[in-house]
């Protein structure tokens, strides 16, 4: 076997013994097509007040220029979907977040990743990246063969759904490169479309993010959620599924096996009046490794008082 051929190997055979679902692999190069898309998308404003995706336009574009030297990029997909669910009477919360911050779970197993091929392969300079920072990771996913994207702007796979974490380690060494996926298995289905609770996503493949629950839930920082808002959350207090649970292609989901995703008990369990009796100091210390943190204790009450019957009974502090 040539050496690309081997290094290839090896990355796939180390990628699935540290748990990741799938990994793929493509030249690194400008993403043209996309550029034109992101472009676009940020000159109507559908980023809202998520000024971090104008910055770095050339990075997001062009590994290289990220990485330099960059060969290859390599997209891993981590699954997430719980064994577990939420009580009825619980404040919604993504199920991206129901266990431990997976920025730290997977950007460990990245590093260590990394840091076996090096013991295995020889030295080589890379980076590893999650959700922080300016990469098209899903485009890459796209680009590796991972799957397609959806009418709802996430990958999705056809063996095991959208459930997925996607992770990106850029590398100065050339491999076997995967080919894209080519086909597009959402049809006419309009699932998501129809039942996302406050019209954000559009038909041709555009979410405006600046409309999406999880923008207003997460995002929005110390600002008051618009009073348009108002009845549209479906109880979403963290996030939303909304669109991902309606997906057909998810009834292909199957439980994680990461420990550090096993859901927080309280996520599970506590009702909505025991969410408006946390104190911070609670808050601080049962989500002290959760994604939760990124709304801190005076946003989740934000949320909560916006989803909440009892309307104002909830106060920031």
């Amino acid at each position: 076997m040539a050496p690309t051929g081997k290094n290839t190997a090896i990355i796939k055979q180390l990628a699935a013994e540290l748990g990741f679902h799938y990994c793929g692999i493509a030249r690194a190069e400008p993403l043209d097509e996309d550029a034109r898309r992101l472009e676009a998308w940020l000159q109507q404003g559908m980023h809202g007040s998520m000024d971090y995706m104008e910055r770095h336009f050339e990075l997001r574009i062009d590994p290289r220029k990220l990485v330099p030297g960059a060969r290859s990029v390599i997209t891993l997909l981590q699954n997430y979907y719980p064994g577990t669910t939420q009580r009825a009477d619980t404040p919604k919360i993504s199920k991206y977040a129901f266990g431990k911050d997976y920025h730290e779970v997977i950007r460990s197993k990245l590093n260590q990743l990394l840091s076996q091929l090096n013991a295995s392969i020889g030295e080589i300079h890379g980076r590893g990246f999650v959700d922080s920072a300016p990469v098209l990771e899903r485009s890459w996913a796209l680009k590796t063969g991972a799957g397609w994207i959806g009418k709802n702007g996430n990958l999705i796979t056809a063996q095991g759904g959208s459930f997925f974490f996607i992770a990106t380690l850029i590398v100065d060494i050339e491999l076997v490169y995967d080919s894209p996926f080519a086909k597009d298995f959402c049809g006419t289905c309009r699932k998501c479309i129809d039942a996302c609770p406050t019209g954000a996503i559009l038909d041709n493949k555009v979410v405006n993010g600046s409309r999406c629950i999880s923008y207003f839930t997460i995002e929005l920082k110390d600002a008051l959620i618009p009073d348009e808002m108002k009845d549209r959350f479906d109880n979403w207090m963290f996030g939303c599924d909304t669109c991902q649970d309606v997906c057909p292609w998810n009834r292909f989901s199957r439980p994680h096996m990461e420990p550090h995703f096993s859901a927080i008990p309280e996520i599970l369990n506590l009702s909505t009046r025991e969410w408006e009796q946390l104190s911070e100091e609670r808050f601080r210390s049962i989500f002290k490794d959760s994604p939760l943190r990124r709304s801190k204790y005076k946003g989740i009450r934000r949320n909560l008082s916006f989803i909440s019957t009892a309307g104002t009974s909830v106060t920031g502090s």
